[in-house]
C-alpha cells in the first residue's frame, strides 16, 4: 500500500510522521507532496518518506491519498489532480467544512473519508472523529481507522453532520483548554507568582484533573462536587463561574466553531 499526503503544514507532516511508523506500512511507502520550494527542501532531507512538488509524479501511484490543505485550496487542487487519479484510490480528507459529496463531485472517486483530528496529534495524544462513504470496505475501514490511530485515538461517527460537531469540540477544543489556561496563567501573575511558576500550578493542574477523571467513572460535576465544599474556596470560584455564565459562554463558543464549519461546507456545494 502506497500513501500520498498532500500538504505538509502541520497536520499534514504530523500524520505523515506518524503513520511511517506504523506497522501496517514498510519504509518509504509515503509520500508527501507540497507546493512550497523550500518544505520540498526540507522533506527531501527526512529518510522515512518522499517528497514530491507535483501532482502527477504522485498521485497515479498513490492507494490512498491524505488530503490536508486549507479547505479554500481544495476546489483548485481537485481540478489540479483531474486525470491523475483512478478508480479505487482512497481519499481522507481532514478539510474542515469539505463535504463528501463535494469531492465525490470534484475527483470522480467514490472513496472517500472525511476527518476532523486536531492539535494534540502532533505529541501523538490527538483525536480524530471521522467517516467514511458507503463504498469504503470493512477491511479498508480499518486500516484507515489503524493509520488515524497512528496520532492518538480515533471515533467513526454515524452521520457526516456529526464531523462538523467535532469541528466545534475536539478540532477547535484545544484552543478553549489554552484560553482557560492563559487566564489562569494571568490570575496567578497577578497574584505575585512568577511567570514560570505560574506556568507549572496551571499546567500540572490540568494534567492531574485530566488523569483523575480518565482514571475513574466520576463525571466532571461529580468531581466538581467531590473538590468543593459549603463555604470553601473552590466553590466561591464555581459560584463566581456560574454567576457570570460561564458554561453557556464555552457553549456559546464551541457551536459558533460547529455553525462556521457548515457555513464552509456550504461554501463547497
Amino acid at each position: 500500500m502506497k500513501i500520498l499526503v498532500i500538504g505538509a503544514g502541520n497536520m499534514g507532516l504530523t500524520y505523515a510522521q506518524a503513520m511511517s511508523k506504523s506497522r501496517i506500512l514498510k519504509k518509504r511507502n509515503i509520500m508527501i507532496l507540497d507546493s512550497a520550494e523550500e518544505k520540498v527542501e526540507q522533506l527531501n532531507k527526512m529518510a522515512h518518506f518522499d517528497a514530491f512538488d507535483k501532482l502527477e509524479d504522485c498521485v497515479p501511484q498513490a492507494d490512498m491519498i491524505f488530503v490536508a490543505v486549507k479547505p479554500h485550496h481544495s476546489k483548485g487542487l481537485f481540478e489540479d489532480m483531474a486525470g491523475l487519479t483512478k478508480k479505487g484510490q482512497i481519499i481522507i480528507s481532514i478539510m474542515a467544512g469539505v463535504s463528501i459529496d463535494f469531492i465525490r463531485k470534484a475527483t470522480g472517486l467514490t472513496k472517500i473519508v472525511r476527518a476532523m483530528p486536531n492539535l494534540p496529534a502532533q505529541v501523538g495524544k490527538g483525536l480524530t472523529s471521522y467517516i467514511a462513504s458507503e463504498e469504503v470496505s470493512r477491511i479498508e475501514g480499518l486500516t484507515i481507522e489503524e493509520l488515524l490511530n497512528t496520532t492518538g485515538k480515533s471515533i467513526l461517527v454515524s452521520k457526516e453532520k456529526y464531523i462538523d460537531a467535532s469541528t466545534g469540540i475536539s478540532g477547535s477544543g484545544p484552543a478553549y483548554v489554552f484560553y482557560f489556561m492563559q487566564s489562569m496563567m494571568e490570575a496567578a501573575l497577578q497574584m505575585g507568582f512568577s511567570a514560570n511558576d505560574s506556568k507549572v500550578l496551571v499546567s500540572q493542574t490540568f494534567e492531574g484533573a485530566i488523569e483523575l477523571f480518565n482514571q475513574s467513572d466520576l463525571s466532571p460535576d461529580g468531581w466538581m462536587k467531590k473538590v468543593a465544599s459549603k463555604g470553601g474556596t473552590t466553590q466561591a470560584a464555581l459560584d463566581s463561574m456560574e454567576d457570570n455564565k460561564v458554561n453557556e459562554l464555552i457553549k456559546e463558543a464551541a457551536f459558533s466553531a460547529f455553525n462556521r464549519a457548515v457555513e464552509l461546507g456550504e461554501a463547497h456545494v
